[in-house]
């Protein structure tokens, strides 16, 4: 599923009509946490098995 310019430029008009120009960066701000606190979280349960696995073997 590849987006060309032509999707991402729709994609956005269509964000900007629905949130308007103040909204958007504001919603950006939250997208970028959220996928960073997603990120962090996630990498905690792979050092939890990874220490779990590291524990079975000893």
């Amino acid at each position: 599923m590849n987006l060309g310019f032509g999707e991402i430029f729709l994609i956005i008009f269509v964000a900007l009509l629905l949130f308007g120009p103040n909204k958007l960066p504001a919603l950006g701000k939250a997208a970028g946490k959220t996928l960073r606190e997603f990120k962090n979280a996630t990498k905690g349960l792979m050092d939890d098995d990874d220490s779990s696995v590291k524990n079975n073997k000893e």
